[in-house]
């Protein structure tokens, strides 16, 4: 059938450019040697993309298409979400959830289907929407709007900091300094995320302050950190620069693995803000590793 092909060698990914027209299905199947049941489940998965754009439906491709499909999605445990008793509260404007490590809060690149967005909008019968993210190894609160009226409003109000969010986490090494940590940060898609001390052009500027800090055990400390920028993996990325790695955190520094999912002893435990003339705050009692279930360190 003549298609064009490259491959995104250690990820799955084939890029396709068809030089005939025919069903979608019918043109991957024939392409990458894959079964009706195999390309019926990517494309079901969002794992197959048209012209840039994920396309869900068998549909007819043109000549000189462009086609992308993740062949080995990534998987996330969905049994890790527990309704109703992840739910922090609700009502008729937004829900909070203390969301569990392991799980995306919105689809991925290559998975439409196993991340929270997707499971409480299927639990609860209704679409909710996404208004900030927490990275699939951390937990803790997290809020989702039941509209895209109150879903703009919460972003409104996250733009201008007028949400006060904080974390707890868990850090190799002791004593670790209080105050506010300022780094700059290359912009990458990539991660690990590279951070300096010295601002550079393009760079982001990365802004936390530490709140509180306590010995844990030894070599480890437990410190409470106030998120004042937010990018990608800020904390993880500014706690490693400054010596003091996220526990479980492999990605930017510590030996240990706390889970066979992704899993870091980050949490975020504190939200507080006003919405329609009322004030809100939520707290979460308890770190996750004080639960005795949580890994020995």
């Amino acid at each position: 059938m003549g298609l064009i092909e490259g491959r995104g060698k250690n990820y799955g990914v084939e890029h396709l450019l068809s030089s005939e027209s025919g069903f979608l299905d019918e043109l991957l199947e024939k392409r990458l040697h894959l079964s009706p049941e195999r390309v019926h489940f990517l494309r079901d998965f969002g794992s197959v993309y048209v012209n840039h754009k994920r396309c869900l439906e068998n549909v007819q491709i043109q000549r000189n298409t462009y086609l992308r499909v993740h062949q080995n999605p990534r998987r996330f445990p969905t049994e890790l979400f527990q309704w109703p008793e992840q739910k922090v509260f609700e009502n008729e404007s937004f829900l909070i959830l203390d969301k569990p490590s392991g799980l995306p809060v919105p689809a991925t690149v290559d998975n439409l289907k196993e991340n929270l967005s997707q499971l409480l909008s299927q639990t609860l019968l209704h679409t909710v929407h996404v208004t900030h993210r927490l990275d699939v190894a951390t937990s803790g609160l997290i809020i989702f709007a039941k509209n895209k009226k109150n879903q703009s409003e919460i972003n409104q109000k996250l733009a201008k900091s007028e949400i006060r969010k904080l974390y707890r986490a868990l850090v190799h090494g002791e004593n670790p300094p209080l105050g506010e940590l300022i780094h700059f940060m290359e912009p990458s898609p990539r991660a690990p995320k590279t951070v300096c001390k010295n601002p550079q052009s393009g760079w982001a500027e990365c802004r936390l302050r530490i709140l509180r800090q306590k010995k844990f055990s030894p070599n480890f400390s437990e410190i409470e950190i106030e998120l004042i920028t937010g990018r990608t993996h800020q904390i993880r990325a500014q706690l490693a620069a400054a010596g003091f790695p996220i526990v479980g955190d492999r990605l930017y520094g510590s030996a240990l693995q706390l889970a066979p999912y992704e899993k870091i002893g980050l949490q975020a435990f504190d939200l507080a803000f006003d919405f329609e003339s009322e004030n809100f705050t939520f707290q979460l009692a308890e770190s996750p590793w004080q639960n005795p279930s949580f890994p020995c360190l």
